[in-house]
Order: C-alpha cells, then sequence, then structure tokens
C-alpha cells in the first residue's frame, strides 16, 4: 500500500507543478486556457469555469444501455453572481501518472486544435512568450526542487562532518553490512596500517577494490576484527569514471542548526548539483561505463519512492526533488513530445520564418515519440549509480 501511495503523492504532485507552471505562464500572456488535466483518463471530475460560476461533474461506472460505462454521474454548479467564466476544464483523472494543459491555438501531439488567428491564442503570440510558456513547466520544477531542498535544510540543519574515522552509516547489501559492520563503529586500522582520520581509510580502500581486507574497530569499548572484500564502486573524475574500491560505509556527522539564508544558499547548491549529476549518468551511459540495467524507469521509481516513505518524510521529499531535477532535465531536451522539442520547432520556424507543414511536424513528431519511449524505458527518472565523495566509501 505505502507502494502505490507513496508513488501516487510523488508524480501527481510533480506533473502538477509542472502542468501548473505552463498553465500560470499561458495566462500571464494572455492565451486562453481550453483544459487543464491532472491524471491519465477517465476523468474522475471536472471542473469548469462558466458565466456565474462552476459547473462540477463527477464520473463513475453505471449501466447505461444494458452494459457498464464509465460515465457522468452527477452534476451540479456554484453559482457566484456577476463571475465570467474562462471556459476553462479542470479536470482530475483516475490515473495520477500525467497531465496536459490545452491552449487555444496551440497545435498539440493529436493536431486537432483548430487555429484561428485570434489574439487568444498560442499562436498568435510572439517567439519570446511562446518559448515563455513552454519552459515554465521545466522552471516550476527547477524551483519545486529548489523549495524542497531549502525546506529540508532548515528544518534539518546543514550537515557538520565528524573528520574522525568513525562510521556513520552502512548501505544495504555491501560487504560492511554482511560483514556485520555497524554505524558508530570506530576503524581503527586497515590491513594492519593504523587510521586516525576518515581521509585515511578513504585511501587505503579506494586503490583496492575486489580485494580482502583485515579490518579492526572499537565497539562499546570492545575491539573487534573483521575479514571481507571490497566491492568495486564508480567515482567521478574530472577525466570521466573511475572505479575504486569501498566496503559500503558512510561518514559521520550531525546537524548544525541554520537561518532561512544559508538554507536556500544550500538549496541553490544541492539542486544545481543535482543536474551535474544526471549530467553524469547521461554521459556514463553514453561511454559505456553505465548500462541499462544501471539504471531505473518507471517502476523503480515507485519502489524508490515506498522505501524511502518507509524512511520518513524527509527522505522521501528529498527523493522527490532529485525526481523534479530529472523530470525538468529530460523535458528541456530537444526531443518532439517534450517541452525541449516544441522549442526546438519553434526555433527552426523563426530561423526559416515560416511554419513547418502538418506533414513535417508529425514526421519529427513519430520520431521523437520513438526515442522519447525509448528514454522513458531507460532513464526516465533515476541512477542506481553510486556516486561517493570522501563522506563514502
Amino acid at each position: 500500500m505505502i507502494f502505490i501511495w507513496s508513488t501516487a503523492l510523488v508524480i501527481g504532485i510533480l506533473v502538477f507543478v509542472h502542468e501548473l507552471g505552463h498553465y500560470l505562464a499561458a495566462r500571464s500572456v494572455g492565451v486562453r486556457v481550453e483544459k487543464f488535466s491532472i491524471g491519465f483518463p477517465p476523468r474522475f471530475f471536472t471542473v469548469t469555469s462558466v458565466d456565474g460560476g462552476f459547473d462540477i461533474t463527477f464520473f463513475f461506472f453505471r449501466f447505461f444501455e444494458g452494459s457498464l460505462k464509465w460515465m457522468p454521474i452527477f452534476n451540479t454548479k456554484i453559482e457566484i453572481e456577476n463571475r465570467k467564466g474562462t471556459n476553462t476544464e479542470y479536470v482530475v483523472a483516475l490515473i495520477p501518472l500525467g497531465g496536459y494543459v490545452k491552449m487555444a491555438g496551440s497545435l498539440d501531439e493529436s493536431f486537432d486544435t483548430e487555429v484561428t488567428g485570434s489574439p487568444d491564442e498560442f499562436s498568435s503570440k510572439t517567439v519570446l512568450q511562446k518559448i515563455w510558456i513552454l519552459s515554465a513547466g521545466v522552471i516550476m520544477n527547477i524551483l519545486t526542487a529548489f523549495i524542497i531542498f531549502t525546506g529540508i535544510t532548515f528544518f534539518q540543519g546543514i550537515p557538520e562532518i565528524n573528520e574522525a574515522p568513525f562510521i556513520g552509516s552502512v548501505s544495504p547489501n555491501s560487504p560492511a553490512m554482511k560483514a556485520g559492520l555497524k554505524a558508530g563503529d570506530e576503524i581503527l586500522s586497515i590491513n594492519g596500517k593504523e587510521v586516525y582520520q576518515w581521509i585515511d581509510l578513504v585511501k587505503i580502500l579506494q586503490p583496492i577494490p575486489n580485494t580482502l581486507v583485515d579490518i579492526k574497530v572499537q565497539r562499546d569499548g570492545i575491539q573487534k576484527s573483521f575479514s571481507f572484500e571490497t566491492y568495486k564502486i564508480p567515482l567521478p573524475t574530472k577525466n570521466g569514471i573511475d572505479t575504486v574500491g569501498g566496503i559500503g560505509i558512510g561518514q559521520d556527522y550531525s546537524y548544525v542548526p541554520t537561518n532561512l539564508s544559508e538554507s536556500a544558499s544550500a538549496g541553490y547548491v544541492k539542486t544545481f548539483r543535482s543536474f551535474g549529476l544526471i549530467s553524469l549518468t547521461f554521459k556514463m551511459l553514453a561511454s559505456g561505463q553505465a548500462t541499462i540495467k544501471d539504471l531505473g524507469g518507471p517502476i523503480m521509481i515507485g519502489q524508490i519512492a515506498g522505501e524511502t516513505a518507509k524512511a520518513g518524510w524527509i527522505p522521501l521529499f528529498n527523493f522527490m526533488a532529485l525526481i523534479s531535477i530529472n523530470l525538468a532535465f529530460l523535458n528541456i531536451l530537444p526531443v518532439p513530445g517534450l517541452d525541449g522539442g516544441h522549442i526546438f520547432i519553434i526555433l527552426i520556424e523563426t530561423i526559416i520564418r515560416k511554419p513547418l507543414s502538418i506533414k513535417s511536424r508529425m514526421v519529427i513528431q513519430q520520431v521523437g515519440m520513438v526515442f522519447l519511449l525509448g528514454l522513458m524505458f531507460t532513464a526516465v527518472s533515476y541512477t542506481h549509480l553510486t556516486l561517493p565523495t570522501n563522506r563514502e566509501v
């Protein structure tokens, strides 16, 4: 059950925020929005802005002409005197895994929108206004990640690293966990070499992947010895990705209270570091240093969302911020079907000074959708690659 609600929460909120960005940007430059939909069909309920108030309709299964059909089951109107409606239909669909904003005068993926040249249509706006509308979803996803990272830092504090060789955390299924090492253990020596600071054990372990090590620790005043093999982990460097040794432990740290300004600064850094992580992931995939099996797709999003939800609200929201950055990164790519693809087509039309034909748009769209489907099944959201710093080994 936690798998379902955590996935719906993460995807639902991020899709809503993304589409809200398009909606607000469109309205800000006078584009008429025909529909604002969250989720995949069928529709669960709709709210339509009309003169004098709002029309509200709920949908569910009911018998009609001898068969069970999904159709309206209840309709009402909220009266607001002298209110002028926009005729925008706000839709909440049953499956919270997608959404879209349908604007007047915009040739969307179905190419079914009529363009009349009216000043309230998307096609009538300037190039800059169109780019503003199309990029607003990405901007909102970046802003959402920044707000989440900032909020987490303000609530939790800024980590203060303990440079002593104490184990702060042990990664699941790592050699350290299987051997029996625990958080709080102080590492005294590795292969007979004494360890005084965290950097000492990093220097010893990173050069020896897949190597038997003898580790001596102190736990509750008692010295214990462990013998097991290190494993390989990828480490980003200036020249690409290096493979180093590790045992699956994290450095000990505590949180120091912080003010809003410091939290915002930390949120900014975390947001753009996340972009760097995604870029590195694609670089590793392109160079062959990472494979498809190392990357997670839609199903993996749900699994990790469930795991982070079990760990608490802070890990779940941290994961949500990372997914939000991933969505922003992917959506700005110049791939037809994505926001970046639409912007790319607009720029092409601006350069050649005439609109592309419907046939040309359809060909570009079909090629882009093939690429997009491949992207969805490889790296939609999350990488499982462990990218350690000196805080992890």
